[in-house]
């Protein structure tokens, strides 16, 4: 088999020379060519201590035979984003990453890549890139963050802030816990997110088996990274390409591992747009239908009580596919060149959950602490529900495991806002009251490039009587770190004229989260049969003018510009 790198050598006679130009040698040059793409930078905690795994894949792959080429696309940090105008990059990052992360690729032909990244854009973008090359490609996730004193985790912190804010506790105690909450390098440790995105990619079956949300300061993980290297050169051997290893099968299992963790919302962001880049159309009726029935087994923060290093010495992502893999396809391939049913077998043998025990024996823990057994589940009916109808024709997105029961079923009143810093104003101040329906909107991927709602969530959920009492409807996003009754990605978004945009003060809003409804069912605050809703609407709709969000950013109006809808995956068309 001639390798990719050698034909493109042959047509690019600049090639050797300039490679030898950066130290490589003759026989390098005769080498399967592997790039090691990273996020790496110090740009936030889940991607300075990458290079550490860069440099054991580089070894690994150099000591198998091959030749490494290391890549760099740094991300930034959701969390540093938040509270000002940089939130509106984030999503739209995620298409710079695995668009640049294409040129590094294309521009230089390789024979397979090592991915390494750990947070909520990163991996995604990765595994977008990854479709796109479809090179042989191995993942490795630069695992989780300590937790801080008492088992402080950072999703806490927007909690404090909303209470320092209502003066409930003192500046003083909001530095402190600011100042621990981040002890150590790696992804926030919560299911938030860049947790959920880590453990999808060993679930699509592109990591080593157990390698997902290890703790990132482990010498476990950097073994990980040498030995993803090693097997990069043997996929590029093989020849087995990402498609072979990821098929419709993969991302079915991938959402059967999300219904079981309660992973983040906004991996309805993201698995349909890793799919669209393997040839594959998902939307959120997919997670709709697959949650239905699913048991949730995971007890990790948010929703949950623990840290998410817990994850990993509780069996990880193995132990999880364990307890429901009478639901799973155990027939699909995996990066090992094993199918999934193999590669767990295989864990049992090596000693993979003894090793997992000794961890959990250390923090008082027992397994079924963390992750339940299938027959004793925290909850039977998954995390997600996608509701419709006539606020959200094409659907909106709610985790039903972080929402009070006593607002699965309301009728609300309307209090629309048009944008997110309106809202949050609103809500301190104590002008939203039980029985609300917070709305905000222009905040879509066409409105302002989908930034993360979270200070408002976390405005209510910190909020006793608000937190049970009202619901914060918008056509943005959330946090994977939020909790409470929180409904997102309505769409179509306001900027599209959406009928969320239509909303008017006063509106009365059914939310059924077992009926899966979304609807305005009332004007003024009174009641109405369907027919009198829609004239009323089609009237507003004829006099809605769109609010212009003019930004002077060409990135976030290049997405704004080319970005579908949040049901597809909000990707760039």
């Amino acid at each position: 088999m001639e390798y990719e790198s050698q034909r493109v050598r042959k047509a690019a006679p600049e090639m050797d020379p300039l490679r030898m130009g950066m130290g490589w040698t003759v026989e390098d040059l005769e080498k399967p060519q592997i790039m090691v793409e990273s996020t790496f930078g110090d740009s936030h905690p889940g991607s300075a201590h990458l290079i550490y795994f860069v440099e054991e894949a580089v070894r690994g792959v150099n000591e198998t035979g091959g030749k490494a080429a290391r890549y760099f696309a740094t991300d930034i940090c959701d969390g540093m984003a938040q509270g000002h105008d940089g939130m509106n990059y984030s999503l739209p990052s995620r298409e710079v990453i695995a668009n640049l992360i294409e040129v590094h690729a294309k521009a230089t032909t390789f024979d397979a890549g090592v991915f390494i990244a750990s947070c909520d854009k990163a991996v995604p973008a990765h595994l977008m890139a990854i479709g796109r090359i479809n090179i042989p490609s191995i993942v490795v996730t630069g695992g989780v963050m300590d937790a801080g004193p008492d088992l402080l985790t950072l999703e806490q912190i927007g909690a404090y802030s909303a209470m320092c804010k209502r003066g409930e506790i003192s500046e003083d105690t909001l530095t402190y816990y600011k100042q621990h909450a981040c002890p150590s390098c790696g992804a926030c440790s919560f299911m938030g997110t860049a947790s959920t995105m880590q453990v999808m990619a060993e679930a699509m079956g592109l990591m080593l088996p157990g390698s997902a949300l290890m703790p990132a300061t482990s010498t476990d993980l950097r073994r990980m990274a040498y030995r993803a290297g090693i097997q990069a050169v043997e996929l590029a051997k093989k020849g087995m390409k990402a498609s072979d290893i990821v098929t419709m099968k993969s991302f079915e299992n991938a959402v059967m591992v999300h219904a079981a963790i309660s992973g983040s919302s906004n991996s309805l962001l993201h698995i349909p747009a890793i799919a669209h880049e393997f040839g594959y159309e998902i939307d959120a009726g997919l997670f709709d239908r697959l949650h239905r029935g699913a048991h949730y087994l995971l007890d990790i923060r948010p929703a949950g009580e623990w840290p998410a290093q817990y994850f990993y010495y509780a069996g990880g992502v193995p132990r999880i596919m364990e307890e429901i893999r009478d639901r799973l396809h155990l027939d699909v391939m995996t990066v090992t060149g094993k199918t999934l049913g193999e590669n767990l077998k295989e864990l049992k043998r090596n000693g993979f959950y003894d090793r997992c025990d000794e961890y959990l024996k250390k923090v008082g823990r027992k397994r079924t602490d963390i992750i339940r057994e299938f027959d004793t589940p925290i909850g039977n009916d998954g995390t997600i529900a996608i509701l419709k109808g006539n606020l959200a024709p094409d659907g909106a997105v709610v985790k039903h495991s972080a929402v009070p029961k006593e607002m699965f079923r309301a009728l609300l009143r309307a209090r629309p806002f048009d944008s997110e810093e309106e809202a949050i104003r609103a809500v301190l101040s104590h002008e939203i009251k039980p029985g609300d329906a917070v709305i905000i909107r222009y905040e879509g991927p066409k409105g302002s490039g989908m930034p993360e709602m979270f200070y408002t969530t976390e405005a209510i959920a910190s909020d006793e009587a608000l937190g049970k009492s009202i619901a914060l409807i918008t056509d943005g996003r959330f946090s994977g770190a939020s909790k409470g009754p929180a409904i997102g990605h309505v769409s179509p978004e306001a900027a599209e004229g959406g009928p969320i945009a239509l909303v008017e003060e006063g509106d009365v809003i059914q939310v059924d989260i077992p009926g899966r409804k979304l609807e305005i069912i009332g004007i003024a605050g009174k009641t109405m049969p369907e027919e009198e809703i829609e004239k009323i609407l089609n009237v507003r709709r004829r006099n809605w003018k769109q609010k212009a969000k003019k930004t002077n950013s060409k990135v976030i109006e290049l997405f704004k510009e080319k970005a579908v809808s949040p049901m597809k995956g909000g990707y760039m068309e």
